[in-house]
């Protein structure tokens, strides 16, 4: 099912049959929503009770280019959250992937949303490819929500072992904050054959997702 939002947007709606919980998830700056990790959530979960919702921003669906930067992407962000809130009265797991990603933690520590459960960050983009100076660890550090990143070890974005240590010792393992790598993968979660099937990937990334979605209660 998809849903126009009233911005121009687009709701996909993968329906949980007895949902317990909604997870709303944005693509990252090409517009990508049938990414392989989006996929296999919007698949998944629903089976598990989780309502699953990706966003597609306004000017993906106008045809636009690609946009990554926040004053681009926050303001149909905060449409989708919006309506999802008072669409579906479930516990509310906002997520996504890369600048989605950016978008769910800059997003759930604004106080003039509705009320957010927990984050999910696929492939967080710590700092752009050979740039690790113009970091955005900042964004990652400002939630204050049960998070899971899931990031992969070769990321060029940012790999897991650099995302861990450009947070404070500890933060990870605190109050509900957990770090997941997906070995051998880039940004798109998805690992070199080599390393692990993809299949086996994909299946890391929704058990997080649950584990997450388990652990609010």
């Amino acid at each position: 099912m998809i849903v126009d939002l009233s911005d121009g947007g687009r709701l996909h709606v993968s329906a949980a049959e007895t949902p317990r919980a909604v997870l709303l998830l944005g693509h990252g700056a090409s517009g990508k929503i049938d990414g392989a990790d989006l996929v296999a959530l919007a698949t998944a979960l629903p089976a598990e009770g989780v309502t699953v919702l990706r966003h597609e921003q306004p000017w993906k669906v106008a045809g636009g280019p690609m946009r990554a930067r926040p004053e681009q992407l926050d303001p149909g962000w905060e449409t989708a959250v919006r309506h999802v809130a008072e669409a579906y009265p479930y516990p509310l797991v906002v997520g996504g992937h890369s600048a989605g990603a950016r978008c769910a933690c800059r997003g759930s520590a604004n106080p003039a949303l509705p009320v957010q459960a927990a984050v999910l960050a696929l492939s967080f983009p710590l700092h752009p490819p050979g740039r690790p100076e113009k970091t955005r660890v900042a964004e990652l550090a400002g939630v204050t929500l049960p998070v899971t990143v899931v990031q992969g070890e070769r990321d060029t974005f940012g790999g897991a072992d650099e995302v861990r240590a450009a947070l404070p010792e500890g933060w990870f393992g605190a109050l509900g904050r957990t770090l997941v790598m997906v070995p051998g993968a880039g940004h798109d979660l998805v690992p070199l054959k080599k390393v692990m099937p993809r299949a086996d990937a994909m299946a890391m990334i929704v058990a997080a997702a649950l584990r997450l979605v388990d652990g609010l209660g």
